[in-house]
């Protein structure tokens, strides 16, 4: 199993001194990615039943992966995820390129359709709308990064007769899809080459795979994706023992990412990251 920590762009990690500490740490203690949030907003007071703190300390994604990519060598550095609807589909595009391009083919590029109505009506997105809008975005972008002569044709996005350079190091980036709905679902088996859940336990996980073996049965997966990679985030700060984690293993996770908490100061988090790695038998740099 690969190992990653998520929400170095949260809390004391959106403090400059922490993120490249914890990034070093990580990196030097042999994990393999680093996870970053997304929200542009947050709605304040919360939405019933999602209780993020509207003055949460939380960094832009792409430039918290840019700080970290020049702060680290070999770590993998991923969406977790992008709310792709209310990005620019070809500008996120050129700013994920670009990132592959400076962390010398590193990134993951993580993505979901948001659940949050109210940033999406700040930013101008069409919540009702954003599953469909993700699927345009994502072609366009695969049309802007692959194509000799990009064009393309969608309800969202249109162009044709423009470059986009440089191209990605990577061909393809690797696409995780976030998300828990039949929709997520199909977006996963039929144009992600991972799937990836936020605060899943075992039990959760295994009825959540279920799913995506349901949907496999009745959407097409297209043979270059090769097999879904499965992501996931326990519920929690603290690390598995070993019988959780061999448990995730059994269910068919391929990547536990987890999360240091949120009142850790930057030597704690280096300590953490260092910490965790020896613990889970990393292989340190």
């Amino acid at each position: 199993m690969k190992f990653g920590l998520h929400s170095v762009n949260l809390h004391t990690c959106g403090y400059p001194d922490a993120a490249a500490r914890i990034g070093w740490a990580a990196d030097a203690a042999g994990f393999e990615s680093l996870w970053v949030a997304d929200h542009v907003v947050l709605p304040d007071p919360p939405v019933a039943g999602r209780p993020m703190a509207p003055d949460m300390r939380l960094l832009d994604p792409i430039v918290s992966l840019s700080f970290l990519a020049a702060h680290t060598t070999r770590i993998r550095l991923a969406t977790g995820v992008i709310i792709l609807p209310q990005r620019q589909a070809l500008v996120l595009a050129k700013q994920l390129a670009s990132l592959d391009v400076l962390s010398n083919g590193r990134l993951i590029f993580g993505l979901g359709v948001g659940w949050c109505e109210p940033e999406m009506r700040s930013v101008g997105a069409p919540f009702a709308e954003r599953g469909r809008v993700a699927d345009d975005y994502l072609a366009a972008m695969r049309a802007v990064w692959t194509q000799p002569k990009p064009s393309y044709r969608g309800p969202y996005v249109s162009f044709d007769g423009v470059q986009a350079m440089p191209r990605p190091v990577q061909t393809p980036i690797p696409i995780v899809v976030g998300g828990r709905t039949p929709p997520a679902y199909r977006r996963a088996v039929t144009q992600g080459h991972g799937w990836y859940g936020f605060g899943m336990s075992v039990d959760e996980t295994q009825k959540v795979l279920a799913a995506l073996r349901d949907t496999a049965k009745k959407h097409s997966r297209p043979a270059e994706l090769g097999r879904l990679e499965i992501s996931v985030t326990p519920p929690g700060y603290d690390v598995p023992d070993k019988a959780t984690l061999d448990a995730y293993a059994a269910a068919g996770v391929d990547r536990l990412i987890l999360r240091p908490r949120p009142e850790m100061d930057a030597a704690a988090l280096e300590r953490f990251a260092a910490d965790t790695g020896r613990a889970l038998g990393l292989p340190a740099a």
